[in-house]
């Protein structure tokens, strides 16, 4: 049905959110782009940035977003299409209902328009040792091997690409509270299950325990309904909130 209603008017109707600084105040913007087939927003963008001119036939300044790979795979592209976080590369014009609202994602400082400051989740990641470390720069030789069952479930947790669609989605994440959100909880299962990695896993219990960890998940769910990515973060955060409940317990018996 929105396919057949953006071939027969032949144009693509846009409400933007924008803002010009991160102090100043947001305002919605209308455009009217010409159709073609297998548009997505991205590429629609791209059009307004060829040719500023909104739907009042004034010209104006092109709309500033973010973007890298096209194909879902590094996270920059998050916005809030149509009132749903997600990727705007994948986004298709003609799967879209219009007008087409686009918006930044207001969990996440606004820098200008649909560009936002997505630091809180790096800085999230190096609480919780988002890595694994490595002593010395010599070859060490192959690494320990995985159990099959172990790297499968594994492989999906390392799908995530930062994007931050299931911090927007999620509604214990906002300026009221420090909650982590449930990519970093996930992170913490995938490194705590690597070999090497799992040397520092009561480090990054700790973390998780320490205030704004997973005590802050009001379990809403909303964040694996959300993922780009299909990743099962509900099940990694009750994994994790398992391991951080016996880590617990093994701390007050050895005290």
């Amino acid at each position: 049905m929105a396919e057949a209603t953006a071939v027969k008017q032949k144009t693509i109707r846009l409400h933007i959110t924008r803002q010009d600084s991160p102090g100043s105040k947001p305002y919605v913007e209308r455009f009217e782009i010409p159709y073609r087939p297998n548009m997505n927003i991205i590429s629609a963008l791209m059009e307004i940035q060829r040719n500023p001119v909104n739907a009042e036939g004034k010209t104006t300044t092109p709309v500033c977003w973010e973007s890298n790979c096209l194909e879902e795979v590094c996270g920059a592209c998050s916005m809030v299409i149509n009132g749903k976080p997600r990727q705007a590369c994948t986004a298709l014009i003609d799967k879209l209902e219009q007008p087409i609202r686009v918006e930044p994602m207001r969990t996440f400082p606004v820098i200008r328009d649909l560009i936002v400051d997505r630091s809180r989740m790096f800085d999230a990641l190096k609480r919780v040792k988002a890595w694994i470390p490595i002593d010395g720069t010599y070859d060490l030789g192959p690494g320990p091997r995985m159990a099959e069952s172990k790297r499968q479930w594994a492989y999906e947790l390392s799908k995530c690409m930062t994007c931050g669609v299931c911090l927007e989605a999620c509604p214990n994440v906002n300026d009221r509270s420090s909650f982590i959100g449930p990519f970093a909880i996930s992170q913490v299962r995938l490194f705590n299950a690597h070999p090497t990695g799992e040397m520092n896993k009561e480090e990054r219990l700790e973390a998780l325990m320490a205030d704004g960890g997973i005590e802050g998940c009001g379990n809403s769910q909303n964040c694996v309904q959300a993922c780009p990515k299909g990743i099962p973060l509900t099940t990694s955060i009750a994994a994790i909130n398992a391991e951080t409940t016996r880590h617990l317990f093994k701390k007050w018996l050895t005290s």
